[in-house]
């Protein structure tokens, strides 16, 4: 099977956990970058108006593959809108896809994360695996933005989060 994991990542976290799930699977990892430098204001901003920004490389370079596994930020309960161009894509050009993402969770879980990506894609996702970054700090009940932001991967917390997402990914390929 040819898998792509494409990934965006704004601290760097999901980078680093696309990478290592991509070396597991033996697949290529696309690393989506944006022309202009990335801000909190940007964020909130392409949040609130919905905004798809311009990325590389071009969605249509995901036409070779029979499972694309996209890797990203969940921002304010939404797909980060740099994947957007990638799932839109798919809405007119329809494959198999899965979303995977390790982000913030201080505000708790993402329940509508499953209809964002139905919306955007135009259809569910084959694999959908949205982990907290306050589930690996100590004392998480008074977890803050300001801690899960701040937070980064450590190599104990890649091995043992790729292992969880493996698990589930091997069911579905």
């Amino acid at each position: 099977m040819n898998i792509a994991v494409i990934s965006y990542s704004f601290t760097g976290n999901n980078q680093l956990l696309a990478g290592s799930v991509a070396k597991e699977l033996s697949a290529e990892h696309i690393q989506i970058s944006e022309p202009k430098t990335r801000t909190m204001g940007s964020i909130a901003l392409d949040m609130m108006f919905s905004r798809t920004p311009q990325v590389q490389p071009a969605p249509e370079t995901m036409e070779s593959y029979d499972l694309l596994l996209f890797f990203g930020p969940v921002w304010m309960g939404h797909v980060a809108a740099p994947l957007r161009a990638y799932l839109k894509y798919l809405k007119s050009h329809p494959q198999r896809y899965g979303f995977l993402s390790i982000s913030g969770g201080a505000d708790g879980p993402n329940p509508k994360l499953t209809g964002d990506l139905r919306k955007r894609a135009g259809a569910d996702p084959a694999v959908l695996i949205d982990l907290h970054i306050a589930d690996l700090l100590p004392n998480r009940e008074k977890t803050v933005r300001k801690d899960t932001t701040a937070y980064r991967l450590n190599d104990s917390d890649i091995h043992r989060l790729t292992y969880t997402m493996m698990k589930t990914i091997r069911d579905v390929i």
